[in-house]
């Protein structure tokens, strides 16, 4: 049971190799999402700005460092099902430097193209995340 009585904000990094490629990341077997991707991110510290937060998990989760990080829309992620978590996920692009070197949360992680998004298994609602950001005319900055 993960209902706290209000959402919880996360943030989705989008960060982007030379070739347009976007970074996606295998989740562990043992943890929430297990085995499937996502974008790095997570949730929102008390009393850290947003700009904070992205920038505190690329870091925590591939080793990389943010040099540039630019706002581009929320998503609604409501409960998949009662009791279930609420997240408001404010996504970002993020240009980052450094060597990739994971974290224990994830296992693999992989660059990504838009046609290649059918063949993984995206978790927390980062799917429809990266369709807005390959169509931003489906949006006004607001996904569900």
């Amino acid at each position: 049971m993960h209902e706290t009585g209000r959402p919880v904000p996360a943030v989705r990094a989008i960060i982007r190799d030379d070739d347009g490629r976007v970074l996606i990341l295998r989740r562990c077997e043992d943890g929430i999402g297990a085995g499937g991707w996502c974008l790095p991110g997570g949730k929102v510290n008390y009393g850290e700005t947003l700009e904070q937060a992205v920038r505190r998990e690329v870091t925590e989760e591939t080793g990389l460092t943010c040099s540039t990080v630019r706002f581009l829309f929320v998503q609604d992620s409501l409960p998949f099902e009662a009791g279930g978590m609420h997240c408001v996920n404010l996504y970002f692009e993020c240009a980052a430097t450094g060597t990739l070197c994971l974290s224990p949360e994830s296992s693999e992680h992989a660059w990504i193209a838009r046609e290649h998004l059918a063949h993984y298994v995206i978790v927390f609602r980062n799917d429809s995340g990266l369709a807005a950001y390959w169509d931003p005319a489906g949006h006004s900055g607001m996904i569900s």
